[in-house]
């Protein structure tokens, strides 16, 4: 904005080009508004800066010297978020909350404030000298307005002191009592769908001493989406806790749960499911939901991304009727959705699918699921031992994490059955290496693995704006083009839009790699050779690795070589 406005403030001839010069060197060596800058250098009065940002932009200004704030509707808006945001709440009517603000055109303080209160809002323009002043004396506790050297000395030489507990513990019955008040359940209500109008993949809702946030991770990266009143801390955690059926009095262990909705999305009619864990931290319970969206999931393999030569492998080593497929990659990397893709390959009529979660993210027709209940002794060993006496074509274990797991998913797929199952690796070579690591014999690793795909997510260029970036040819080398790749490849970029939210990118794609296990790598695996032998063995065979793949999504135009960068190494 502060450029604008002082092209603006020129073209209107209230000050000159020189002037306009000055302030801008100081407001870099200083900071600030340049508004306030003008100020300071006396080439405008506050009063002057006020009304040519009102006539501006069509918002009324005022002067707050005249104006008697309402304690009630300050208080609907925290200190900090004023202080950040630079604006005083006024007065309130009906579903409209009237602001004053230093800069109109901060729509993300406007959105902020009515995502945190749920009121319409009505701008008006005040002086950055008088909400600031007006801030303090509208926050400032009565206590803080008494002298320190009086309070001590009108106190008697002995003061009886008793400690009082830490948080004030509230009775379950007031707990539920807040949790279901009308702005409370708007709040929770909002932020949950919020989460689906923007495409989030998880909401947190973090506690802390001085402020309380709520920030979604959208296309991978975490954003800061709201602040609510620290005194709504509570009320919130118990609304959500009671929507997952979880125990609103137990704050001291972790707890896990499930909130099943149905909502009105675009005319039409959306199922959601959020799984949901409360951790207590230090300063209250955090609030992690993950948002599993059916409509999300691919299950067309030929869609999430695979290079045609790796999905040919993938398709050809889960067609076969017995053996081991492994899918690796660090957590929200999309490996359920590959294997449920694969399941889905799978699924007809005269095959018996049988899975075990933790948890089941989404439920599929015409698959025996089972969730995990590590309570109660049901773990992956145990399923798996279950699932054998129960005439499996096809079995899908969540992840393997022990060597009993993987003892027996191996004997499984030496004895006609094929298993699919994750593991958390970096690349797919260094998953025979964490087999053998956990115990299992490297005859056994040979035999029953017959493919290992490697796999992340990585942000997609947005489309609306789109843009080619010229770059140095060494750039283009270091990244691992070749150099005739380098002479031809053109590199886009996001310039940054309102339909990616400024950010260059929108929607993800997946980066494979995919080492399928022959005759010569199961050589290597029986010598007990390192995961760098076997890479080396696998790339001559024709494994395209995960930084090849980001490579040739960066020569497509879907990414840039940052994301590439960051999710792969050379």
């Amino acid at each position: 904005m502060s450029s604008r406005l002082g092209d603006l403030l020129v073209r209107s001839k209230v000050i000159t080009n020189e002037q306009l010069e000055q302030a801008l060197k100081k407001q870099k060596e200083g900071g600030g508004r340049l508004g306030s800058v003008l100020v300071k250098l006396g080439f405008l009065t506050d009063e002057e800066v006020t009304n040519f940002l009102s006539r501006q932009y069509g918002v009324p200004a005022i002067n707050l010297q005249f104006f008697e704030l309402d304690p009630n509707v300050v208080k609907l808006i925290p200190q900090e978020t004023a202080r950040k945001h630079q604006i005083l709440p006024l007065s309130r009517v009906g579903a409209s909350l009237t602001i004053a603000m230093v800069d109109p055109t901060n729509v993300f303080a406007m959105d902020d404030i009515k995502f945190m209160t749920g009121f319409n809002i009505e701008p008006v323009v005040a002086s950055e000298s008088s909400i600031m002043e007006c801030i303090e004396k509208a926050y400032a506790a009565p206590d803080q307005q008494e002298n320190l050297d009086d309070i001590m000395a009108s106190m008697g030489d002995e003061t009886d002191i008793e400690l009082q507990a830490e948080a004030e513990e509230l009775a379950t019955s007031d707990l539920e009592k807040s949790a279901e008040e009308a702005p409370i359940v708007k709040l929770v209500n909002l932020i949950l769908t919020d989460a689906v109008k923007r495409g989030a993949s998880d909401i947190h809702i973090e506690p802390y001493e001085k402020e309380y946030r709520v920030r979604f991770r959208i296309d991978g990266q975490l954003q800061n989406i709201m602040a609510p009143p620290l005194k709504l801390k509570d009320a919130i955690t118990s609304r959500i806790k009671i929507m997952s059926k979880l125990d609103i009095s137990e704050k001291r262990l972790p707890q896990d749960g499930r909130i099943m909705l149905k909502m009105q999305l675009g005319g039409r009619k959306k199922q959601l499911d959020y799984r949901v864990n409360c951790l207590p931290t230090l300063w209250g319970e955090k609030i992690v939901l993950r948002l599993l969206d059916k409509e999300n999931l691919r299950l067309d393999m030929t869609k999430l991304g695979f290079e045609p030569e790796s999905l040919e492998k993938f398709q050809r080593a889960v067609k076969k009727p017995y053996g081991m497929v492994l899918v690796t990659g660090p957590t929200g990397s999309g490996k359920t959705n590959t294997l449920y893709s694969a399941i889905s390959l799978l699924n007809k009529p005269d095959t018996n699918i049988m899975t075990a979660e933790d948890p089941v993210e989404f439920q599929l027709g015409g698959v025996n699921q089972v969730q995990m209940k590590e309570a109660i002794g049901l773990n992956f060993a145990a399923a798996l031992r279950a699932f054998l006496r129960q005439d499996p074509n096809t079995i899908l274990v969540g992840e393997i994490r022990d060597f009993e797991t993987a003892e027996i998913a191996i004997k499984a797929a030496l004895t006609g059955h094929l298993v699919l199952s994750t593991l958390h690796t970096n690349g797919a070579p260094e998953t025979i290496s964490r087999l053998m690591n956990m115990g299992i014999e490297p005859f056994l690793v040979a035999t029953a693995v017959h493919l290992i795909v490697a796999q992340r997510l990585i942000r997609r260029i947005c489309a609306e704006c789109k843009e080619e970036v010229q770059l140095n040819p060494q750039a283009l080398l270091d990244a691992g083009f070749s150099p005739e790749e380098s002479k031809t490849v053109k590199v886009y970029k996001g310039k940054g839009c309102g339909t990616c939210n400024n950010s260059g990118y929108k929607g993800r794609a997946g980066l494979y790699e995919v080492m399928e296990i022959d005759d010569e790598i199961r050589e290597l695996i029986l010598v007990g050779a390192s995961a760098v032998e076997l890479k080396k063995k696998a790339i001559e065979r024709g494994m395209i690795t995960l930084r090849r793949s980001g490579l040739r999504k960066v020569m497509d135009g879907a990414t840039t070589l940052e994301e590439v960068a960051r999710e792969t190494v050379h």
